[in-house]
């Protein structure tokens, strides 16, 4: 008995549980008795493996049982810091500090040329999109009660703080967990006032499991009621304007989250809400497409001011 092998073991449980006992054997090339040998010899090592009996039965490691240090190939453990990183750069991550934690601790497991090849890929990769904005992450408790509540379907007590930092307690029926943008939302029916809400996950302090269930209406999307409700959120601007593309043309450079596109005889027609009006100009020329602006006034004149600095940079005259 080789410890390789009874190591090889633990790493095939921990990658597949329930094979069974030829599967194993077949993988470690060794025979049924020899895998259960390997069996009892990691449980005396303080590694408990549940060994299921019948047709269908297979070895795992017993439930709830904290595992040792993971084996990963290089592969696998190129993986894990590549998503890490991915996640820091996207947001989509939990904790102030649980991503750089990770990142740490396992890196300084990584044998040291393979550290050094992880290091050079995350020191010299390049985007080609922007940085999520530094925004709070959700801690990952609130996070994985939202989750099991919506796969179980079972409503939350939510102690949630507003954007006012007003502290409040809410049942919730969570629909769906959404990431969006850089931040993490629930969508569900707040039963305080009877509608479907959207809710900051980074602002739940606690999310506690009652023993009521509930049903999910019918064709409802999160990922759609997340982006809708976020898009309603009002505006200094209500802005339209008529472009001449063609709907697939629009939809393709115009992301849905931003603004509402209808097709109509003269074009595209594009609802939308702004701040700042100069941005939208901007926003419109860098499009390419001749447009006319219907309503607000104030942006035409913001047109006109946009395509008199161009001209002006052009060492022209403006018309």
């Amino acid at each position: 008995m080789t410890a390789a092998r009874v190591l090889a073991l633990l790493e095939l449980l921990q990658a597949a549980p329930g094979l069974t006992g030829p599967d194993l054997a077949a993988r470690l090339e060794v025979d049924e008795r020899t895998v259960r040998r390997y069996a009892v010899r990691l449980s005396e090592l303080g590694v408990p493996v549940q060994a299921e009996r019948g047709r269908h039965g297979g070895y795992r490691l017993l439930p709830g049982y904290k595992l040792p240090p993971l084996m990963l190939t290089d592969d696998e453990a190129t993986a894990v810091v590549l998503g890490l990183l991915a996640g820091r750069r996207t947001g989509l991550a939990v904790g102030e500090a649980a991503t750089e934690s990770a990142l740490a601790k396992i890196q300084r497991v990584l044998p040291r040329p393979l550290r050094e090849r992880v290091d050079a890929v995350s020191e010299t990769l390049g985007h080609t999109g922007n940085a999520a904005p530094k925004v709070s992450t959700p801690k990952a408790g609130p996070l994985l009660a939202l989750a099991g509540a919506a796969r179980r379907r079972v409503t939350v007590r939510l102690a949630y703080r507003s954007w006012r930092g007003d502290a409040s307690e809410r049942d919730l029926d969570p629909y769906g967990i959404v990431f969006h943008s850089g931040r993490w939302y629930v969508a569900g029916l707040d039963h305080g006032s009877g509608e479907i809400r959207t809710f900051r996950v980074d602002r739940v302090a606690s999310a506690a499991h009652t023993e009521r269930g509930f049903q999910v209406p019918d064709g409802f999307d999160p990922v759609a009621h997340v982006v809708g409700s976020l898009s309603a959120v009002p505006y200094r601007h209500e802005v339209r304007v008529l472009l001449e593309t063609t709907l697939e043309e629009a939809a393709a450079r115009i992301p849905a989250a931003t603004a509402t596109l209808a097709e109509t005889s003269g074009g595209v027609l594009l609802d939308t809400r702004a701040e700042r009006l100069d941005g939208m100009a901007q926003m419109l020329a860098g499009l390419g497409w001749p447009f006319t602006v219907i309503t607000p006034a104030e942006l035409r004149d913001e047109v006109r001011a946009l395509a008199a600095r161009l001209v002006a940079s052009a060492g022209g005259s403006p018309p």
